[in-house]
């Protein structure tokens, strides 16, 4: 008879701390708090009573379990816990907040999936930021509790979602309780960092002391702790070590062999109660299962073998059972309080404690275990062909338990490329490394395969130090042990991990040994992988433009060697390398390349390659036109499909586009969402394009101080070494030093910005070569009409941003040769290109105002007011001061700039109507007299009488009357 106690003891401490850390959430104060103990200590009642007092509480509450069946599923425990939030109060997958987030939603939970596309996979931590977002939203009313037991049975996914979820929970409204044993393993690892870091809080539960272990027995017995048999309190003092698990235990025990009885409202002991103590309670456990039967027995004996969770076919295929006697023997195992049904999975149930299949399988002989899950693997695979989702794992685990290593390592590696290609990376390196291990000794060309599987789940998780020392240490792996195809796939691998993590020359040598490897005839696939991988090399590792002329010659070569081959995904790669240096040539060149790159990935329906071909096509087209329709498209479809990584990546662009169209609270929002999510889903580039994104913003507002802070913010992150470090010089601090009228700076600026791009291949057109620095040239007389020209016809000037310069940069050239109409067209020109872009627009004007005044030709006073209206209205003084300082030069009088000169209307404004003046027409219209006025605004008479005079004349009203009639209009 199993025994529970209906209260919870010796554990008010611990219930107070959560509770307050509940209370917190409530408020938005979230937090992490890890419960440690051994097995049986009591951590899952106390989380138990947690989740109660949240529920009465009113907040939702979410829980799920590490599972310790065979090798790890990825998500189980987080799956599990979504599973349950119909039960507590719907699923909130149509708020808005969560539009991004639902395909990868759907990927933990199917049910959940309509939105997703078939054969996407996210990273883990976009999956880890699927969940912070919905438990924010979940708990946004009222608190949510997300409880995740026996971390230390969790598979790797699992721990890195709980890892991200205690470093950004702070400020949202949910509390993360998960219990785990002590001890060496990754949970532990995982949540002692996080306590380093104060970003959770770890409690420890220690063995009750004597009179908590009376306690406990009393309340199990539902007397007081006074009234417990003095014989029984010694042993349980003695012999349960102060688990309250082993307390449970062992008067249940005492309990079924009749030792303790009941005696009217008391107990008494029929005999002494022993002192022979059940290991970890295995012999209580061997007694209640062997009283239940040899066909019961069985049945528990086989689903020990298969894991603590256990699926019911199983059972029911080895044992040859029908369904009406299986679960006779279940209820029993039930009832004995050995089995339950697994809550988080249909037809499969689960033993009570781990230590209870422990016990079980203590029993079982060697050989019987074995031949056990033999037969388990041969009936499940035989049931399953191909054994897809999580069964592949499952056998693994029988098969090794069977003794047979290498079937367990091919199954092992399967489940591992399964996991790869769903993003789960650290499950997929988990899996990997144990098939590789198993697999030692066994067909080297199966363990070349294997390893070179393991190496990319490594790269890919962000081990690819661990990657190349795995390699290192392959001795094994060598020409006269392996065959050409998985020799060079190996190091074709080693190849791709050196491109993303910069190490140039280890990857030479890698593609070189692989080409030394292909033969004479080699095979048009592994021709084009290497290829590939050697274009990345040559056109990344920094070496100057004619590394581009190669690296195209190899991604030419990959794309028909690719599409002979039967490889859609390489040639989408080497198709997006193309795109990428024809761009220098021209766009048009450069859109081939990526329409040619869509049909294949619609062909062979790549669902991410397609939206890839999208946002750069998108791309493109903003830049030579303005248009956004095509970026639009591509934004949508990342968020349909739950390419969040890519959404991010396209809400850059969109945020470099506002700042060119001066839309700079709608730039910052976007660069500053884009930063804080690219820097916890640890995506480095668009962390650093995002902070520079944000520096441009402040920098076209004249906002040094801010820009400099981003651009220390972008250096620190790296981004000095990335392609994106001219943009620094010629997008950031140029423009910056041109508000502030520091010419001479700008032209440093510039400068330095051409000199990076005459060193490295160009990927950024923004930088000032094509547009802004032939325009500054032609100021001071740098430059001539020949020059202009050959400018003018590289490809970077078809982008609309570059050509408003390059009109005034003509403009200027053609007004100082004396072809005055022609200089006028040009400006006109300029200003129809410079339409989306405002600030950039009207600073063309200034600069080009200057040689056409000097030049005599155009309109340059009109627009230098224009110039000179908008950058006082946006607030950059110096550009504005100049405007006004040129039209003084060509004769013009210009009125200084007060406060409250915004206040007056356009109208008014154009007929150079004074703050002043704007306030006595404003008390003109309650017909005030020139007294009261004056008595308003502290003025004298006669000074309100001149300034009521210039008002009728600039306003060519004849009258008093009329001028406050005009005003009351206006009003």
């Amino acid at each position: 008879m199993r025994v529970f106690s209906p209260v919870l003891v010796g554990r008010d401490d611990e219930l107070e701390l959560i509770g307050d850390r509940l209370a917190a959430a409530r408020d938005r104060r979230g937090d992490t708090v890890f419960v440690l103990g051994d097995a049986g200590i009591g951590k899952t009642r106390l989380v138990g009573e947690s989740a109660q007092h949240a529920a009465e509480k009113g907040m939702v509450v979410l829980r799920g379990r590490g599972s310790a069946v065979g090798p790890a599923v990825p998500f189980r425990a987080v799956t599990e816990a979504l599973l349950s939030l119909p039960r507590a109060g719907g699923i909130p997958l149509d708020d808005p907040d969560l539009a991004p987030y639902r395909p990868a939603l759907g990927r933990l939970v199917p049910d959940w999936r309509e939105h997703a596309a078939p054969g996407t996979g996210e990273s883990v931590i976009v999956l880890a930021e699927a969940v912070l977002r919905l438990l924010a939203v979940v708990g946004r009313d009222r608190g949510c509790l997300l409880i995740l037991d026996d971390l230390h049975d969790a598979d790797a996914e699992t721990l890195a979602v709980a890892e991200y979820l205690a470093d950004n929970l702070a400020d949202q409204p949910a509390l993360l309780l998960a219990t785990l044993q002590p001890g060496s393993h990754a949970a532990g690892d995982v949540s002692r960092a996080a306590v380093v870091r104060r970003a959770a809080t770890a409690v420890t539960l220690r063995p009750l002391g004597t009179e908590h272990v009376r306690a406990l027995a009393a309340a199990c017995l539902g007397i007081e702790a006074g009234a417990l048999p003095g014989p029984v309190s010694d042993r349980l003092t003695r012999d349960a070590d102060g688990i309250p698990f082993m307390v449970e235990e062992l008067l249940g025990d005492l309990l079924d062999r009749r030792v303790l009885v009941r005696d009217g409202s008391a107990w008494r002991l029929t005999a002494a109660p022993g002192n022979d103590v059940p290991s970890n309670v295995t012999r209580g456990v061997a007694q209640r299962a062997t009283g239940l039967g040899p066909e019961t027995q069985e049945v528990l004996h086989l689903a020990a073998v298969l894991g603590r969770q256990f699926p019911l076919e199983a059972v029911r295929a080895v044992l040859g059972l029908d369904e009406r006697v299986l679960f006779g023997h279940l209820r029993a195992g039930v009832d004995a309080q050995l089995l339950v049904p697994d809550p988080a999975v249909p037809d499969w149930y689960a033993f009570r404690h781990s230590l209870i299949a422990d016990a079980l399988l203590a029993v079982l002989p060697a050989a019987e275990r074995a031949s056990l899950a033999r037969r388990a693997a041969d009936a499940i695979s035989a049931a399953h062909p191909g054994l897809p989702d999580d069964w592949c794992q499952f056998v693994a685990g029988l098969r090794l338990t069977a003794g047979d290593a290498h079937a367990a390592a091919l199954l092992l590696a399967e489940a591992g490329r399964r996991a790869l290609a769903t993003g789960a990376t650290a499950s997929a390196a988990t899996l990997l490394e144990r098939s590789y291990e198993l697999a030692d000794g066994t067909c080297a060309d199966d363990r070349a395969r294997i390893l070179e599987s393991f190496l990319q789940a490594l790269a890919e998780a962000g081990q690819a130090d661990r990657a190349f020392s795995v390699a290192a240490r392959a001795t094994w792996a060598n020409v006269a042990t392996l065959s050409a195809e998985p020799h060079v796939a190996l190091h074709a691998r080693l190849a791709w991990v050196a491109v993303v993590t910069g190490r140039w020359a280890e990857g030479a040598a890698s593609v070189k040994t692989a080409r030394a490897v292909l033969g004479s005839a080699p095979e048009p696939g592994l021709i084009a992988r290497i290829d590939v991988v050697e274009a990345h090399l040559i056109l990344n590792d920094g070496l100057g433009h004619d590394r581009a002329v190669e690296a195209e010659r190899l991604a030419r070569h990959a794309v028909t060697s690719a599409m002979e081959a039967g490889l859609p995904e390489v040639a989408c790669q080497a198709l997006q390398l193309l795109a990428m240096i024809a761009r220098q040539r021209g766009f048009d060149e450069a859109d081939a390349h990526l329409r040619r790159m869509l049909a294949v990935a619609e062909q062979h329906d790549l669902r991410m390659w397609q939206i890839n071909a999208l946002f750069r096509l998108g791309v493109n087209e903003s830049m030579r036109t303005g248009e956004q329709v095509r970026l639009e498209q591509a934004q949508q479809a990342a968020r349909q499909t739950g390419a969040i990584m890519l959404g991010y990546s396209i809400d850059a662009v969109f945020a470099i586009r506002a700042v060119m169209h001066a839309e700079f609270d709608v730039a910052r929002a976007l660069a500053d969402r884009c930063a804080a999510a690219t820097a916890r889903l640890r995506n480095a580039d668009d962390h650093q394009f995002a902070v520079l994104t944000a520096a441009a913003a402040a920098a076209h507002q004249a906002r040094r101080q801010e820009m400099e802070f981003m651009l220390g913010e972008f250096g620190r992150l790296g981004g000095a070494r990335t392609q994106q470090a001219p943009l620094v010089s010629g997008f950031c601090q140029a423009t910056c030093a041109l508000l502030e009228e520091d010419r001479q700076r700008a032209i440093d600026e510039l400068d330095l910005a051409w000199a990076w791009e005459e060193d490295n291949p160009p990927v950024f057109f923004l930088t000032g070569r094509y547009g802004l620095r032939p325009l500054l040239a032609a100021l001071r007389s740098a430059t001539d009409l020949a020059e202009y020209e050959a400018v003018a016809g590289d490809a970077a000037a078809e982008l609309r941003w570059n050509r408003q310069f390059l009109h005034l940069t003509q403009a200027v050239l053609l007004g100082r040769s004396g072809r005055h109409d022609a200089a006028a067209s040009a400006v006109a020109e300029g200003m129809r290109a410079a339409a989306p872009y405002p600030m950039a627009g009207h600073l063309g004007l200034r600069l080009v105002a200057e040689a056409a005044l000097a030049d005599g030709w155009g309109d340059p006073v009109t627009w230098l007011h224009t110039a000179e209206e908008y950058f006082h209205k946006v607030d950059v003084p110096a550009v504005a001061a100049a405007c006004r300082g040129l039209l003084r030069k060509a004769g013009i009088t210009v009125a200084q700039r007060r406060t409250g000169h915004d206040r007056i209307p356009a109208e008014l404004r154009k007929q150079g109507v004074t703050v002043r003046e704007y306030q006595v027409l404003e008390l003109l219209i309650d017909r005030h007299t020139n007294h009261d006025i004056a008595h308003r605004l502290h003025l004298s008479p006669r000074t309100v009488e001149k300034h009521v005079a210039s008002l009728l004349a600039k306003t060519g009203h004849p009258n008093r009357v009329d001028l406050a009639l005009y005003a009351a209009d206006l009003h």
